[in-house]
């Protein structure tokens, strides 16, 4: 099955600008590397450990190419990207028009791959003992802009919940992350309570929420994962007839974890794919992306969208081998 039913629906405009995009792919399997190169990538907090993970991997075998990654959130990420700054966006939603036509000003084309799937956690501290899951619904009554001094306690929720006061985490505005839960619970992006305590690093949230009582947050599966010990994970109600699912590689793959599970991205400058360095270190981590992900507790991209990065990588290889022989 799909991982994602529906996801044409949620992500019909990023086809559109990834196949804009796949003019050429320069040297990807050419065997030449660059002494001494740097490759910048920067970008979400929720792609960062998958990016690190193929990075680490790299160093081992190249360890002449300087591979920095860092994490400030997709959209400051993208920020970076379309000026040329940063060779390598890590993005957990797909990139927009705006930011398409901001790069192609700048002389930039880009390309895109999945490199995993993945669905967002929500958290609750382990000492909470009266909720177990949440519904749709009440998380959008928690989270909408209306929320703020309006409901400020577990009680303000469900009346048969403790007035225990919420303690609200997650991702700041400049993360993908934000904007995918804000579109898919509240209805817009970005339209979200300003009285929570934002951090574009996902460990920060988990030290929050784990050191509150009253704590609630959400964040990349794979943080939680990492911190089973200290959160209690929530299952999430989509209001189907379906009851509360939370989310596991099976519920990821086959969509049932509903609304909170999307693919993840990396996007590459074309324009820095002409240096062999950038090329071949794309080629090899598209080539394990699954292997990484699964390595940092990700869901591995579905079969089809391996497919599509294996094929991406052969034909627009294949365009250029000719006449990079010729020379």
């Amino acid at each position: 099955m799909h991982f994602i039913r529906g996801w044409e629906s949620h992500f019909a405009g990023w086809f559109s600008s990834r196949l804009f995009s796949l003019l050429a792919l320069p040297a990807l399997l050419c065997g030449c590397g660059g002494q001494g190169e740097s490759i910048r990538i920067d970008g979400s907090s929720t792609v960062y450990p998958v990016s690190e993970a193929a990075a680490e991997a790299y160093r081992v075998e190249h360890p002449e190419i300087r591979i920095s990654v860092s994490q400030s959130g997709t959209s400051a990420g993208f920020s970076k990207f379309v000026k040329g700054e940063t060779d390598i966006s890590d993005a957990s939603r797909p990139i927009k028009d705006s930011e398409v036509e901001e790069a192609r000003a700048n002389g930039i084309e880009v390309v895109g791959f999945v490199v995993a799937q993945d669905g967002l956690a929500v958290v609750a501290n382990p000492e909470n003992d009266w909720c177990d899951s949440l519904t749709v619904e009440q998380l959008k009554t928690i989270w909408r802009p209306e929320a703020k001094g309006t409901v400020s306690t577990w009680q303000d929720v469900n009346p048969d919940w403790p007035d225990v006061p919420l303690k609200l985490y997650g991702p700041g505005t400049a993360s993908g992350t934000f904007e995918y839960f804000t579109q898919v619970i509240n209805g817009e992006k970005k339209a979200s309570r300003p009285d929570y305590t934002p951090s574009e690093n996902d460990n920060m949230l988990v030290r929050g929420v784990s050191n509150e009582k009253g704590g609630l947050g959400y964040f990349g599966y794979a943080y939680y994962a990492e911190n089973k010990e200290k959160l209690k994970l929530l299952g999430v109600d989509a209001g189907e007839g379906d009851g509360p699912v939370k989310p596991d590689e099976a519920s990821v793959k086959d969509g049932s974890y509903k609304p909170l599970a999307r693919p993840i991205f990396i996007y590459v400058s074309k324009k820095s794919l002409a240096r062999p360095a950038v090329s071949e270190f794309v080629n090899f981590y598209v080539e394990n992306a699954e292997k990484f992900a699964v390595q940092k507790l990700y869901v591995s991209p579905s079969q089809d969208e391996l497919a599509s990065n294996a094929e991406l990588l052969k034909s627009e290889a294949t365009a250029h081998l000719e006449p990079t022989a010729a020379n």
